[in-house]
This record gives structure tokens, C-alpha cells and sequence, in this order.
């Protein structure tokens, strides 16, 4: 009895570090050797080379705010000649998934290959219907780490990559998904701010990158061949252009310990050395990456930070989010909270030159848990066009004043810090 009770006993004891604690699993802080500036070509080396993922050259990048991103995704799909492949994280009843499934099998009846990959969680309200109808069509469908006997220990490691592509040369990545909330132009509640951006070229192998390794693992078929992929523009700094468009990808997993999202957005934080405006949803970063920030903001930079208000479907991880306020608003950094609705947008902007859209929040799952695709983009045009989103974006949200701060009631600072001790789990 003795035994089984020590047993138990350290049982508990590794449930309780692994939920609330890091022992050992990441670094508690990261120092770089050197910290090149976001426009130069060896601040893209560093990235991609400890990524380990090309640099790429060529394509164009567009930025479809809110609900403007539905026709052009239907156009993309009724102009596709060969492969669609279509991977979001959720999917939900109503016009949004009615108009793409039925766009998606008038393709299918045509000979298109269509592939669509749902995730077991993100997508437990997709209708059955609409789904039906596109596999009699000859479209293919795929459930992502459905809940099946081998599969329950990993059932928490959701697919949550945006990754639509188009005869392996049109792309979107982003935030939004497919469902009603997504629809509109964040004019209510109802109507979620967000964005996706459509990408050609090199970037678009890059999300096909995305996808092409989730569906392998979940049906065995590899995709190959210009169908799926075409020229991916790899670049070298002799022919370095600073007026071109570069880019890199990083496609993350959980299976992987190394956790390249971190790396990148520490990189990122570094890199910056005028601006650094940063937007996100779910925003629980672990110690290493605020402190980063916090210290950017100390050098003098910019550094602004846009997370939802009280419109928000994850009120623990906001909680969570206002238990770092003050460590981040004293170093400097400016906060703000949109009001008008569910800030979904994820996006980070520096120094008008280089631009991360795609499907990862700034928090711990996203990095750890979750198979994620972000794209970093050098291109003056597009961050010029992303950063007047942002600013934007803040006329319509408040700002959190330190001094006021300061003045909230001990019960609200007892709940953010009571949220926080789940910072592991979000």
C-alpha cells in the first residue's frame, strides 16, 4: 500500500508540473549573437537559416480585410484548373461554407482535384451535408486526428493552419475561416475583425508547404509534381534586390521540441528598431518573448499592442493577457483593446518593411501544441499596407493608461493572476 500511495503520489506531483510549470521544457530566456536590422538581407538569413526554411523571391501579396476575402476565395476556387486544397481551422454552418462547398464541387464535377482537410475539434460544427455532397462530387475529405483508439494522447495537438491553395500558384493564409462570423466588416458583434491575405507565386508553394505535410500524415498520399508545386524562387544575397519581395515560411508542429515560432518571433522582436506593431488575438506569451518585447520598447522603438476587449471568446486567456499589462506598459510598451467586436486579426509589423501573417496567435498552444503556418514577408508596400490596417484598427479600440491601470480593484488583479497559473494549457 505503501508503494502504490508513493506512486500515486508522484502521480499527482507530474500532473501538477506539467500543467502549471516549465521545468525543463524551454529556455527560460534567449540571447542573440547579433541583431540585424529587419530590412537587411541578413536578418533574413538568420531567421530561415535557424527556422531552416529557404528565403524566397518573387510573388505578390494582398491584404482582404474582414469579409472582402469571400469573393475573391469563391473566384480563386471557380478559376482553378487542376488542385484545390483547403485546410482551415473552423468551419461552420451557414452562407460562408454553402457558397465555397458549392463553389468547391462545380470544380470537382469539372475534374479538379479537390482536397479538403477538417480538424477533428475546429471542425465538430461543419454541416455533414454540404461535405456529403462534395465527396459524391469525386472531392476528397479528410478528418484531421479524428478521436480514434492510438489517437487520444495527442488529441489536445489541433490543426489549426489556414492553408488554401489553388493549382499550387494562388494562396490565402491568415486569421479568418470559414464561417458567418467571419463575414460582414466588424460592424457588430456578430461580424469578427479579421483578415486573410491572398499570396501568388513563391508564397504560394510556401502554404502549400503547409498543407501538402498535415495531408500526408493523415491519409498517406503525397502530394508532387506542378500540379501542387511550381517554381519556389529560392533566392541567394549576391542577387539580393532591396525593392523585391522576399519571403520565408515556417510551418510548425508539435512533434518538433524545437518550437521554431518562438525563435522567430524573439528574431522578430530584435529586428526591430523604429516600429513593432504587433496584433493578436490570444496573446500568452511565455516569459522570454514579453520580456522581449518589454525590451524593445525600452530602446526607444515603438512597440504597440493590439488584443481583444471584453468581445471575446477565450475570457481566461484575456485574463491571462491583462496579468502581463503592467510589466509591459512600464518598459514602454503602448496597449490597446478594440471595442467593436472579436479581434481575431494576427499580424505582426516592423519597421515598414517586414511583415508575419498566417495562422499562429502570440501564446504558448500556438508555439507548443498546435500545428500552425506563419509567412514572413519583406516588402515595403504590403507592411505599409498592413501597418495603416493596424492604425486603423486602433481608432477603433481604447488605450490602457498605466497610471489607470494601476487603480483596478484587488479582486480583478486576484483573477489575472488566478488565470495565469493555466498559461501552460492555452
Amino acid at each position: 500500500m505503501t508503494a502504490l500511495a508513493v506512486i500515486g503520489a508522484l502521480a499527482i506531483v507530474a500532473v501538477i508540473t506539467t500543467l502549471f510549470f516549465t521545468l525543463g521544457r524551454r529556455a527560460e530566456r534567449f540571447e542573440l549573437t547579433a541583431k540585424p536590422a529587419a530590412e537587411s538581407f541578413e536578418f533574413l538569413t538568420s531567421l530561415a537559416g535557424n527556422a531552416g526554411t529557404p528565403i524566397r523571391k518573387g510573388g505578390s501579396v494582398r491584404l482582404l480585410n474582414n469579409g472582402s476575402f469571400l469573393e475573391p476565395l469563391l473566384v480563386a476556387i471557380r478559376e482553378s484548373q487542376r488542385t484545390i486544397n483547403f485546410l482551415v481551422y473552423i468551419w461552420e454552418p451557414g452562407r460562408a461554407t454553402d457558397k465555397v462547398i458549392e463553389a468547391l464541387c462545380e470544380r470537382s464535377r469539372a475534374g479538379v482535384q479537390v482536397r479538403v482537410l477538417l480538424d477533428a475539434i475546429g471542425g465538430l460544427r461543419a454541416p455533414k451535408q454540404p461535405f456529403e455532397k462534395l465527396r459524391a462530387a469525386g472531392g476528397k475529405v479528410v478528418t484531421f486526428r479524428s478521436a480514434m483508439p492510438g489517437r487520444f494522447s495527442r488529441i489536445h495537438k489541433r490543426n489549426h493552419r489556414r492553408s488554401i491553395v489553388m493549382d499550387g500558384a494562388r494562396a490565402f493564409t491568415g486569421g479568418s475561416a470559414i464561417a458567418d462570423k467571419w463575414l460582414g466588416d466588424a460592424r457588430n458583434e456578430d461580424e469578427w475583425r479579421d483578415y486573410l491575405v491572398e499570396v501568388t507565386g513563391p508564397l504560394a508553394a510556401t502554404v502549400q508547404s503547409a498543407f501538402a505535410a498535415t495531408w500526408a500524415h493523415s491519409t498517406g498520399e503525397i502530394l508532387v509534381g506542378p500540379d501542387f508545386f511550381r517554381d519556389p524562387g529560392e533566392a541567394t544575397q549576391a542577387e539580393f534586390d532591396p525593392a523585391a519581395l522576399y519571403h520565408m515560411g515556417i510551418a510548425s508542429a508539435p512533434a518538433s521540441e524545437n518550437h521554431p515560432l518562438r525563435l522567430f518571433f524573439f528574431q522578430c522582436f530584435a529586428a526591430a528598431r523604429k516600429k513593432l506593431y504587433i496584433a493578436t488575438p490570444y496573446f500568452v506569451p511565455e516569459k522570454a518573448l514579453r520580456e522581449a518585447a518589454a525590451e524593445t520598447a525600452r530602446r526607444g522603438v515603438d512597440v504597440r499592442l493590439l488584443l481583444p476587449d471584453e468581445h471575446t471568446d477565450a475570457t481566461l486567456i484575456r485574463l491571462t493577457s491583462r496579468h502581463y499589462y503592467q510589466q509591459l506598459l512600464e518598459a514602454g510598451v503602448r496597449i490597446y483593446e478594440y471595442k467593436r467586436t472579436m479581434m481575431h486579426c494576427k499580424s505582426i509589423v516592423i519597421d515598414e518593411i517586414f511583415s508575419v501573417v498566417g495562422s499562429a496567435n502570440l501564446d504558448i498552444r500556438s508555439q507548443e501544441l498546435n500545428d500552425e503556418n506563419v509567412l514572413g514577408i519583406r516588402d515595403a508596400v504590403f507592411a505599409r499596407v498592413l501597418e495603416q490596417s493596424f492604425l486603423e484598427d486602433l481608432k477603433q479600440s481604447r488605450e490602457i493608461r498605466l497610471d489607470e491601470w494601476k487603480q483596478r480593484g484587488l479582486f480583478q488583479h486576484v483573477k489575472e493572476m488566478v488565470a495565469s497559473r493555466l498559461a501552460e494549457q492555452y
